[in-house]
């Protein structure tokens, strides 16, 4: 009875042993994979090695439209498009997310780049 009352009076003054986890979040640990945040447009040669390789099919990628597309739904967060990106132009979070009910898709498409000395203005 006595040892009994020992540990309860131990736990009633010592820390817990688990983190507040609400209020105290734990730093995410070196090259922890996280959910894509998006890709640098700019960059892309739109070349789909990300999409081949891609294990959830999650990734669309339109040479034509010059689009890159990635359904967050699907994403398993592997990682692996990121690792396989010739360019490193995907980029990816070290945190995960919170669950959400509805992911939206991420898409970007490429603007149009701007000729240089393009002279078909016409001057009067």
């Amino acid at each position: 009875m006595f040892k009994m009352m020992e540990n309860i009076f131990k736990n009633l003054t010592s820390k817990p042993a688990t983190r507040m986890y609400p209020f105290e979040k734990r730093e995410p640990f070196k090259d922890s994979r996280g959910q894509i945040e998006g890709i640098e447009i700019e960059k892309c040669i739109f070349c789909s090695i990300c999409q081949r390789k891609c294990p959830a099919n999650a990734i669309v990628v339109n040479k034509a439209e010059k689009s890159w597309e990635i359904n967050q739904f699907k994403c398993v967060i592997c990682n692996v498009c990121v690792e396989v990106c010739p360019k490193k132009c995907i980029v990816a979070s070290s945190e995960h997310k919170t669950a959400q009910a509805k992911k939206e898709n991420y898409k970007a498409v490429q603007p149009p780049k701007e000729v240089e000395g393009d002279n078909s203005k016409v001057t009067a």
